[in-house]
């Protein structure tokens, strides 16, 4: 406490003491002594364990009295020298009330700052009586409240702010260095493109990291992210309507998962210790499955080192499901999402930041419907993203239902029943070609049948990859995508399909 009063008087007061001597004395020099005697006189105050309950206050009345001692001293030395008034040598004051101008200056910027991190339900009254001059019985009528109660409000917010205004506030060190969460998402984008529309706001990850596992009040939050109580509030509010926050009581806590540096450097150690015999046995998979079994996938059209870039990820996804299926039984693994605002469906995790390098990101997009009634057919079509060497870049965002569905008609050889405009803007995205003037498409087509694994060499490859997963249970597509580009396995050059990625199930 003691070292705070002396950091907050030396940043925040020294050079407006400074000032008021200099005002009081008009000598440079008689002012930096005067500055230097009323410095000491304070930090051996709260040295000795001096906790004022006005901090300004006490320092101005400190000011004050030493100035008066130097006032004093300086009148009967002049005096004893020449017999002249210390009026002759002291420069008058020409504002009488100047200090108490800066004393109601200073309590002003209290009364401010305590405005800013009170409950609005005292904030409006405090404002609405002492600000707009408003009486009780009219705060009572706006506000629907007795006369009593406002009365009673009053007394509680007076004493509230007094409490504050006495107080040596310290922000936390989120407000001044803000941190970094990632996200992964799950499901269905609300109407309004929630959550990712919501959740890359600075302010909001750092909400979500400081009530992770940890509720705090809307004024705990407020000071620790160093945000006015009127905007925090509002906001607490946004992320609870959104499903983001949960209100416990008066308490607020993130209604997600964040994956702390600590957890985050377990798995990360796991991985790497998997992620090269995790990809041999994937890649030996595939090989094994596609000399096999070639007539149940068709990616002539783009070739077998294209299409690798699809079957990986494909088999990666449906080779952890099924083992965590096996292994642990976990209903929360499997692929169903709670509603959300707007029509979505989703759920997100959180992933604090960490200091060293991770593996590319591999995500997924499909399709969306602007019309329900135009879903005629349910598409299978899926484009992993691949956010390694700027391939992301190369495809859009999503398809429309139509666009898929036209790729699927293509797929089905019912050409004849495709939309021209449709047909052009596939051409244009590159999921459609043209040869000899066919239509062909520039994806992996996965023919739908019933897994039947039958071969012996594929079952104890199964059998691998399952002590595998369980030594690195949360291992994702981005670290076997890049063991497999480094191992040459996969392949990216110039003359790649920039449809990598893309399937289709017919």
């Amino acid at each position: 406490m003691c070292e705070g009063l002396t950091r907050d008087f030396t940043e925040n007061y020294m050079e407006k003491v400074f000032y008021f001597c200099l005002k009081k004395t008009g000598d440079n020099t008689e002012a930096e002594d005067l500055t230097q005697d009323i410095a000491l006189q304070i930090i051996t105050a709260l040295n000795k364990g001096t906790v004022p309950t006005s901090f300004s206050a006490w320092v101005w009345q400190i000011a004050r009295n030493r100035y008066c001692v130097w006032a004093t001293e300086k009148h009967k030395r002049n005096e004893s020298l020449t017999g002249c008034d210390i009026g002759d040598y002291e420069i008058q004051d020409e504002s009488s009330s100047f200090l108490e101008e800066m004393v109601y200056a200073e309590q002003m910027a209290l009364l401010r700052r305590e405005l800013a991190f009170i409950k609005k339900d005292y904030r409006s009254i405090i404002v609405a009586y002492y600000i707009e001059n408003k009486s009780v019985r009219d705060i009572a009528v706006s506000t629907s409240l007795s006369e009593s109660a406002v009365q009673q409000r009053l007394h509680r917010a007076r004493n509230i702010l007094k409490e504050g205004m006495n107080m040596a506030r310290e922000f936390g060190k989120r407000s001044y260095k803000p941190e970094e969460v990632s996200f992964v998402m799950n499901g269905r984008d609300g109407k309004k493109g929630q959550p990712w529309s919501i959740i890359t706001h600075l302010l909001y990850k750092n909400i979500f990291l400081e009530t992770y596992e940890n509720p705090e009040t809307a004024e705990q939050l407020a000071l620790e992210l160093g945000v006015a109580m009127p905007y925090m509030e509002d906001e607490l509010e946004f992320l609870v309507r959104e499903q983001l926050l949960r209100k416990e009581g008066n308490k607020y806590t993130t209604d997600f998962c964040i994956i702390s540096r600590d957890e985050q450097r377990k798995n990360f150690d796991a991985n790497e210790r998997v992620k090269k015999p995790l990809t041999d046995k994937i890649c030996e998979l595939i090989d094994t499955y596609i000399t096999d079994n070639g007539e149940k996938v068709n990616f002539s059209h783009i070739g077998y080192d294209s299409a690798k870039w699809a079957l990986i990820v494909r088999t990666f996804d449906w080779l952890k499901w099924s083992a965590r299926d096996r292994i642990y039984s976990r209903e929360e693994y499997r692929n169903s999402y709670p509603s959300r605002p707007d029509e979505g469906a989703w759920v997100i995790v959180g992933y604090e930041s960490v200091d060293y390098e991770e593996p590319c990101f591999v995500g997924q997009h499909g399709y969306i419907s602007y019309d329900k009634n135009e879903v005629t057919e349910d598409i299978n079509f899926g484009q992993f993203k691949f956010y390694y060497n700027n391939i992301q870049e190369k495809t859009p965002e999503h398809l429309t239902w139509k666009e898929a569905y036209t790729l699927w008609l293509v797929c089905n050889d019912r050409i004849g029943e495709c939309e021209d405009g449709y047909v052009d803007k596939l051409k244009e995205y590159g999921y459609l070609n043209c040869v000899a003037d066919k239509l062909v498409p520039n994806v992996v087509i996965f023919y739908r049948s019933e897994e039947d694994v039958t071969n012996e060499k594929l079952k104890a490859i199964h059998y691998d990859i399952d002590e595998l997963l369980k030594q690195a249970p949360n291992i994702d597509r981005g670290y076997v995508v890049e063991q497999a580009i480094k191992d040459g396995w996969l392949k990216q050059d110039e003359n790649t399909a920039n449809t990598i990625g893309a399937f289709i199930y017919i």
